[in-house]
This record gives structure tokens, sequence and C-alpha cells, in this order.
């Protein structure tokens, strides 16, 4: 098969023809029709992730925002068949751990991750591990590109957004970054009927926000975003996200709130932090702020967002802006180096 394989550190990705992956006992041989460039894909191809122990061994085959149709069944799996249609959750788990058992499979004692823990998406055809419980069937009227602006990014905001946060219609939400992360808690926000302040140093961003449901844009390049939050929401936002992960944005995040609100952190570290950011503790507790991670999205909860995409209440492929094939994945990771990226990149030819 044809595959954009990684072989060094920030070195341009291989296109080149590998071996076909073998079916798994119990998972299926996926043929993946679309993929999307995520900047977890950047912090693999960056080296960044060791001191949380995603040291990825090479040579790797990136990818964890894939759909396509099944090619091949394991003998002990039951749930799928050979043409269905599916949605790879990038979050994967045993099934049988604790947090499994309970529809918690993105936080399962032995995760799977694709593009990690196994070749992904920038392979034609992917293997897949312990199918049944980590695929979701994708709808008919569902695009191919469309599944795939639903993976890593789209599925984590919702479930930060929806189940870890628990936004309300009317309440505040401050979106620091605007990348695909800070797009998609946009968009999932905006459609539950809050009140969303898209914060980021690029205008083109702020600009895609805006049409995808921000009702204010704040470039902190330009004014100091903590003020200027304080001044739109009059007192502080209810919730904030930090959709990136660097100190600057994890701090505002939580700086930016009313009293009692609460701070979603989706986005992981890099390099500059390596796990640790101060946080204003004092003010926290005399403010009774929160502090709320958030990581990925189980299998289960799929349906609920599928549902809201089938009832046009979310679009995710109003947030692609262009479509490439596998030659053109290394020039996007050059560019997420320096944030020059505007909304999700999909990888749906797989072709040099």
């Amino acid at each position: 098969m044809k595959a954009a394989v990684m072989e060094a550190v920030r070195k341009p990705l291989v296109i080149k023809d590998v071996q076909d992956p073998s079916c798994p006992a119990n998972g299926v041989i996926i043929r993946a029709e679309a993929e999307g460039v995520c900047r977890s894909d950047w912090h693999a191809w960056s080296g960044d992730w060791g001191w949380i122990g995603l040291v990825p061994s090479l040579p790797l085959v990136m990818g964890h925002e894939f759909c396509g149709v099944v090619e091949e069944v394991g003998k002990e799996s039951r749930n799928f068949k050979k043409g269905d249609r599916v949605l790879v959750p990038f979050s994967q788990g045993d099934g049988v751990c604790e947090y499994c058992r309970s529809g918690q499979s993105h936080v399962c004692s032995n995760p799977m991750l694709p593009g990690f823990s196994y070749w992904g998406g920038y392979g034609h055809y992917v293997g897949v591990p312990n199918a049944d419980a980590n695929l979701v069937a994708m709808p008919d009227d569902v695009g191919f590109e469309e599944g795939a602006s639903m993976g890593c990014r789209f599925m984590t905001s919702y479930h930060g957004v929806v189940d870890r946060a628990q936004v309300r219609p009317g309440e505040w939400v401050a979106v620091h970054g605007c990348g695909g992360i800070g797009l998609s808690a946009i968009h999932v926000a905006a459609a539950i009927g809050a009140n969303v302040i898209a914060v980021d140093l690029d205008d083109a961003k702020l600009e895609l926000a805006k049409k995808i449901g921000a009702q204010h844009v704040v470039n902190g390049k330009k004014t100091d975003a903590v003020m200027a939050i304080m001044d739109i929401t009059k007192g502080g936002a209810h919730v904030g996200v930090d959709a990136l992960g660097v100190k600057a944005t994890c701090q505002n995040s939580i700086l930016s709130l009313r009293k009692q609100g609460r701070s979603l952190q989706i986005g992981l570290t890099t390099a500059a932090e390596k796990g640790e950011v101060a946080l204003p503790i004092d003010r926290m507790v005399t403010m009774e702020l929160s502090l709320i991670a958030s990581l990925g999205m189980p299998a289960s909860r799929y349906p609920s967002m599928l549902q809201m995409v089938n009832a046009k209440k979310l679009n995710p492929k109003s947030m692609i802006t262009e479509t490439i094939s596998l030659g053109g994945a290394s020039a996007v990771l050059e560019q997420m180096t320096t944030f020059q990226n505007v909304g999700v990149t999909i990888i749906n030819k797989y072709t040099a």
C-alpha cells in the first residue's frame, strides 16, 4: 500500500509503498478514504511528548483522524462486516478494563492510539484492533472528508464542551487558540447556545471563527485578551477553553473567568512547558474557579454527536479549508511549526 512514512524527527515524510497490514483476530482492516492532519501529528513529528511517555517507534505511519470502509474482518469481530463505512475514534480501549466497562474507553487502563500505538491513516489500509469496542458506524449521508473532520479535534472538543465543562445556553465561553481544536470548541459551544468569544493572534483564523459561530473575536497580539474578555462579558467568562496548550493560553483561560467559572484544558503542552504550567492558585481558591481536563471522547458518545450533525446543528465540514494528497502532508506539518495553518486540512488522495 501507499503511505507517508515518518523516518526521522522533523524531516519530510517519505511517500513509499509499504506492506499491507495484517488483520487482527479481534479487529478489521479499513481502507482509509480520508485522514485529518492534526496538531497531535505535529507533536509526534516534532519529537514532543516524551514527558508523557509518547515516544513513537520509527519508522511510523502516523494518522489518527481517519475514516473509511471495512475491507476485512477478523474471526473474533462480530459488529462489522466487509463494506461497512466506519469512523475511527482516536482514543481507543481494550474493552475489558473498569473504564471501558463503564463506557469511558477514552481513559482505558490499556489505551491504544492509531498513528502512535500502531500504524494509522497516513497509509491507505489500517489494521484496527478490538473493532467491536473501538469503531463507530458512519451514517450514509456523512461524506468521508466530513467524517475525518470529526476525528481527534472535533470529537475531543465535543466531549470537552458538552460532557466535561457542561456548557449551558446563554453562558459566555472564551476559547483561547483557533486551531482545529479551538474552532471545533467554538462551533460546538455556539450550537449549544452559548455566547462565544474567540481569541487568537491571527486575523485569518479569527475570521473563520466568526463564520462558524463566534460572536466576538479578540486578537491577543493587538489587545490584552483577558481585559477584552472581562469587558465584553461584564465580569468574565463562565467557561474558558485552552485549545492550544501553551503557558499563555492556559493561564489566560483561567484569568479571564468570572467567579465560579470553569477552565477547560484540552490542549497538551509543548517542549517549552513539558507538561508544567504555573497556575494562579490563590485566585482560583478565592473565586472558586474550577480546572477541568478533557481527553478525546469514548465511542459510546459518538451517537450524541452524530445526532447533532444529522440535525444540522453541527457542521464539522465547515472547518475544512484544504484537501491534499499524501504528498502534501509534510508541508502542512512544517506550517504548523509557525502556526500558519487556518482551519482543517484533510488527506483524501492516497497518491504521491
